[in-house]
């Protein structure tokens, strides 16, 4: 059964590194196109906003206190804090959000 778990991370790796090695061998010159550009730019943050959203949900005793959090910092992040600010002011809310509910149940 271990075998098995080598050789998915083995397959994993490999699908990882080519995905991210053939851009590289296909394209011979600069890519200029800026709608092309753009995409490109942005997959990173897409992606990590598809991993993370759920997570934020899924990591509170409640959807309300994530939803609190999420929103926190969406606004501080907005405002251009850094990112330990960010989190350090959203988990600041869900701690707070949570402990409200705890007194009003």
């Amino acid at each position: 059964m271990t075998h098995n778990i080598y050789l998915y991370i083995l397959a994993m790796a490999g699908v990882t590194y080519l995905i991210r090695m053939l851009p590289l061998v296909l394209s011979k010159k600069e890519i200029t196109n800026t709608y092309i550009k753009s995409f490109l730019y942005y997959v990173p943050y897409a992606c990590l906003a598809a991993m993370t959203f759920p997570a934020i949900l899924s990591s509170t005793a409640s959807i309300y206190s994530a939803l609190v959090g999420f929103a926190v910092a969406v606004i501080a992040a907005y405002k251009e804090k850094s990112l330990l600010t960010v989190a350090l002011l959203a988990c600041t809310a869900v701690f707070i959000t949570e402990r409200i509910m705890i007194i009003l149940h």
